[in-house]
């Protein structure tokens, strides 16, 4: 391993750069290590920006994933507020925000993801909000409240969870879908049935498979949200929630291969040998479905982080794990273990009306492709394994809920 002080940089000081760095001073990495951030916050966790952090239950030293000084100690130059705006691959260079230009033996690219944004009349209103990072959360926080009410565009995992947190705090939430039902991209149907009723229950409305035409305002910030068939959405606040695409526009200026997402193998390493990507901006082999595919989670930021981190300091690769996805809503906490590619049959274990239930996703000859578990920790580790194991299942079994969990695979 070169200990001569060639230097890695790593650009995006998120979940997935933050982590890289740290691993690499784990695994004997003793060169320079420059991690570029665009915000001006150390790194730090997004998955309670859309709960915790609107409802004042985090501060921004319970986000942080390691306190502030720990750069400083670990002789890692922290340089915030800074992008990088273009990669010199000939030259082996990062260009910066500031005018500086940094040499590297190695580089790792953790750029993420940004929001998607609305091509509609009166996008750039004010109180026109998307949630990405920690300036985003706190101008959400301050517009909901008793006597406001937020219009949520998007019935995915976010929108869910700040509708949530809008109710939390007294705020009036409708979230607005185009699909059928919440969730349609990422769940089966029985979980979003059970969530739509879980939230209205709680007073949040729902407009599902409604066209939007228009963001109305007065006097400078929105006021409504105009449907298709002429109806307007009443609301002082709107959240555009529809996704996020991979941020991979640098990557691909420098000429790296890049598909909905930067391509890399099962190192995180890309087309060039001396670069890596990392997180929410890379499209990566997915080994226990035969594919690769982008993923947006805390898991794969830390699994890929481990990858390229390894492959650097010239440490056995890490095997490939099950990827995993959570989200938090009310007193609910969902865990999904794997994902249904190739599923054929889904098998519902347990009740929705009791609040904890599972439901599994088989392939034609019964291997366990994914679990979805609402308030089902068991099925949710158990599911896990048995995915990683490749283990067929009889849904006979997985619906008797006398059979444990671990004696599911007979």
């Amino acid at each position: 391993m070169t200990t001569d002080g060639s230097r890695i940089v790593v650009i995006g000081a998120g979940h997935a750069g933050g982590s890289a760095v740290a691993l690499l001073r784990q695994y004997g990495w003793s060169g320079a290590i420059a991690l570029i951030g665009a915000e001006p916050l150390p790194p730090y966790q997004r998955p309670p920006l859309s709960k915790a952090w609107l409802k004042g239950e985090a501060d921004g030293d319970s986000l942080l994933l390691r306190p502030a000084r720990f750069y400083a100690d670990q002789r890692i130059d922290l340089r915030l507020s800074t992008r990088a705006v273009a990669i010199d691959r000939a030259e082996r260079q990062v260009r910066l925000s500031d005018g500086a230009a940094l040499e590297y033996a190695h580089l790792i690219i953790s750029t993420g993801a940004r929001p998607r944004t609305l091509s509609l009349p009166g996008a750039d209103l004010r109180g026109v909000l998307t949630l990405r990072g920690a300036a985003d959360a706190d101008r959400l926080k301050a517009a909901l409240g008793p006597g406001r009410r937020i219009a949520i565009i998007g019935g995915g995992y976010i929108g869910l969870e700040v509708a949530a947190s809008a109710r939390a705090l007294g705020a009036e939430a409708v979230v607005l879908e185009r699909e059928e039902r919440v969730l349609a991209r990422v769940a089966c149907p029985v979980l979003s049935d059970f969530f739509t009723r879980y939230h209205a229950a709680r007073g949040v409305a729902f407009e599902l498979g409604c066209r939007i035409e228009a963001l109305e305002g007065r006097g400078g910030a929105v006021a409504g949200v105009r449907l298709s068939d002429g109806r307007l959405v009443a609301c002082d606040t709107v959240l555009v929630g529809v996704g996020a695409a991979a941020d991979e526009d640098l990557a691909r200026d420098a000429g790296l291969d890049c598909d909905g997402g930067i391509v890399v193998d099962g190192q995180a390493r890309t087309s060039d040998p001396a670069i890596f990507a990392i997180g929410d901006c890379t499209r990566r082999p997915l080994p226990l479905y035969g594919r690769s595919f982008r993923l947006e989670s805390v898991p794969n930021a830390l699994e890929q982080a481990k990858q390229a981190a390894a492959a650097i300091c010239g440490r056995p690769a890490p095997p490939p794990e099950v990827p995993w996805f959570w989200s938090d809503q009310y007193d609910i906490r969902l865990q999904i273990a794997g994902l249904p590619f190739d599923a054929t049959e889904t098998v519902l274990r347990g009740d929705p009306e009791a609040g904890s239930f599972a439901i599994f996703h088989l392939a034609a000859d019964g291997t366990l492709r994914a679990v979805e578990a609402v308030s089902a920790a068991p099925e949710f580790m158990g599911g896990k394994m048995m995915i990683a194991r490749r283990q067929r299942l009889l849904p006979e079994r997985i619906r008797d809920t006398a059979i444990s969990v671990k004696d599911l695979p007979a």
